[in-house]
């Protein structure tokens, strides 16, 4: 016991929640510096909790597009072959409103790579609403079913995968990305 109190507990209680509240603060701080700007990640070790890392094969998916049509990863990699920009948002993510042109910049750019935006963890109808504000000229689909969202696992949104025409990922790139950075990618991977 402590002098003064009538049980240890009692004088013990805001400790811990100066601690707790200490722990959310900084919990929080890590994620909002993650969300603020790019980094690239290295990949957690097979079956660790965070999402697919780099040199895994690219998980297969189909959804549909903006355009009316489905766009199939497993396909493309067939019939195109173009090397794969796949980048994860949603309309409530202000970083993915920023980096949008960004990336529409370097799709316009780097047209030997297939850019394609997927909006994950949202609806369509918010995603399509969000699309109407910010204009994108590259390939957009919506993971109606969560299949991309279940298969990729990102700790953070945007997220961004550099998958090579052999359909290896290359990359996993969290947070947001400039037009620069993404040509800064590009040379690192495809020369």
């Amino acid at each position: 016991m402590y002098p003064g109190s009538g049980s240890t507990v009692a004088h013990m209680a805001p400790l811990r929640m100066n601690r707790a509240s200490i722990v959310v603060f900084v919990a929080l701080a890590i994620v909002a510096s993650a969300c603020a700007s790019a980094t690239v990640e290295k990949p957690p070790a097979p079956g660790n909790i965070g999402g697919i890392g780099a040199a895994e094969l690219a998980p297969q998916f189909s959804v549909p597009t903006s355009s009316g049509e489905v766009f199939s990863l497993r396909e493309h990699l067939i019939d195109d072959g173009r090397p794969v920009f796949l980048n994860l948002w949603a309309s409530w993510c202000f970083p993915c409103r920023e980096e949008m042109p960004d990336i529409d910049a370097a799709s316009k750019r780097f047209p030997e790579i297939m850019f394609i935006g997927v909006a994950v963890q949202d609806s369509r109808t918010e995603s399509e609403k969000f699309l109407d504000e910010v204009q994108v000229s590259y390939l957009i689909g919506f993971d109606t079913d969560d299949i991309v969202d279940r298969a990729y696992s990102p700790i953070g949104l945007p997220a961004t995968y550099i998958i090579s025409s052999e359909g290896v990922i290359l990359d996993r790139i969290l947070g947001k990305l400039t037009e620069e950075q993404i040509a800064e990618e590009f040379a690192v991977h495809f020369g």
